[in-house]
């Protein structure tokens, strides 16, 4: 069954991309995925909290910046962005996921940003507006990795920062999910430094230990 009256519906994309004109099937899935896993979120991953705080603090963001934390989830990097940016800086947290914002104001972290729900790859925010992107495990949920780094890029002003982040490393994430790494994955050394350089960013740190994986790049000219 396909309900042609909804461009989001999954099995259009197989049908015809006539029917998705902008390709957003991607939108409809991921709200499924995260939705129903919203309320539990924290209770599941919440004690990583401090993993997102020491990250926050190595990325050395400046007082006063402007930083969006895409895909922000419950909101568990909030309170340390805040406190990086100071009382002068606009911290915002951007979501696909309705449910999920909602989780983030229930547990008090709309006190630390301005939360919009939002798509990555579509982002409401003018070009060259941003200081910092700060991103944990939003990589492997697009649809188009190359598209994601060239959005966040689109946004970020020359010399601005951009902190890719997972509370854990990529083979542990991997054998959890009971899987073997690819060297065609997203976050991958060589695939990343690649698609990064082609949306106009450059690579400074490539961290990936069990306990965490950290990447961070700046916004380059040209």
């Amino acid at each position: 069954m396909i309900d042609l009256h909804d461009p989001n519906w999954p099995v259009i994309r197989h049908v015809t991309a006539r029917l998705n004109r902008r390709n957003t099937w991607y939108v409809s899935e991921s709200r499924a995925f995260f939705a129903a896993r919203a309320a539990t979120w924290n209770t599941k991953f919440g004690d990583d909290m401090p993993a997102y705080a020491a990250a926050i603090a190595e990325a050395e963001i400046p007082k006063g910046a402007v930083v969006i934390d895409v895909g922000c989830g419950t909101g568990r990097a909030l309170p340390a962005l805040r406190a990086a940016t100071g009382p002068y800086g606009t911290v915002i947290g951007l979501d696909l996921t309705p449910q999920m914002l909602d989780q983030a104001r229930s547990l008090g972290h709309d006190g630390w940003a301005t939360l919009i729900v939002a798509d990555a790859l579509h982002l409401p925010i003018g070009d060259a507006r941003v200081d910092v992107v700060f991103a944990a495990g939003l990589m492997n949920h697009l649809p188009d990795p190359h598209a994601g780094l060239r959005e966040l890029a689109r946004v970020t002003r020359l010399g601005g920062r951009l902190v890719l982040f997972h509370p854990s490393g990529r083979v542990a994430l991997a054998a959890r999910h009971g899987r073997s790494l690819r060297p065609d994955e997203p976050l991958a050394e060589a695939r990343l430094r690649g698609a990064a350089a082609e949306a106009g960013w450059v690579i400074e740190r490539y961290d990936d230990p069990p306990h965490r994986f950290l990447a961070i790049a700046h916004r380059a000219g040209g």
